[in-house]
């Protein structure tokens, strides 16, 4: 069993005793896809909700929850192999904090490897850049982009742990999420 980790790895230990816990199920990808929204905005909601006596730090914290979470969400249906998708979410002093569990095939596994040696190397608003300028060029087929949006524009730190199951062919992917909540 060989793991691999990249990014900021103090972000892998992850209490899940308090965390608010989601299985998504194997099915249609169609199905899972329409419903990433609706699942990244019950979690911001109701991570939200304990700030709900300001009403400019509640709309914040669940606008910016929301983005994170549909973002990861969304990557991870998009890229999975057979399998379910855990996603964990807390908040722990001033920061929301989230892993998701997927699995990926090989390839995938490789690709994504390769895109996030280059993110972790560069500066997160360079290469958010970078990629604006590729994905017009290319007709918008390019990836990364909103994992460099939520480095760059809402500095959060994130973390991937692949772990090769190879009876199955596949790797485990867990990505990690850290996003300071704004209370002023």
């Amino acid at each position: 069993m060989t793991v691999v980790l990249y990014g900021q790895e103090n972000l892998v230990s992850f209490d899940t005793s308090q965390a608010l816990r989601l299985r998504l199920l194997d099915g249609p990808l169609r199905l899972a896809w329409r419903h990433s929204a609706i699942t990244s905005d019950f979690i911001a909601e109701t991570i939200a909700l304990g700030f709900r006596s300001s009403e400019r730090h509640y709309k914040t914290i669940r606008h910016d929850i929301g983005y994170l979470t549909n973002e990861l969400i969304e990557n991870a249906i998009k890229f999975r192999t057979s399998g379910e998708i855990v996603i964990e979410a807390l908040t722990d002093a001033h920061n929301f904090r989230m892993r998701i569990a997927n699995f990926v095939d090989d390839d995938t596994t490789a690709r994504f490897q390769q895109l996030l040696s280059r993110v972790i190397a560069g500066d997160p608003n360079e290469l958010l850049i970078e990629q604006i300028e590729a994905a017009a060029l290319e007709g918008g087929n390019t990836s990364g982009l909103g994992l460099l949006t939520l480095m760059s524009d809402y500095q959060v730190h994130l973390a991937w742990r692949f772990e090769e199951d190879r009876p199955h062919r596949r790797t485990k992917l867990e990505t990690y999420a850290a996003m300071a909540i704004a209370l002023s």
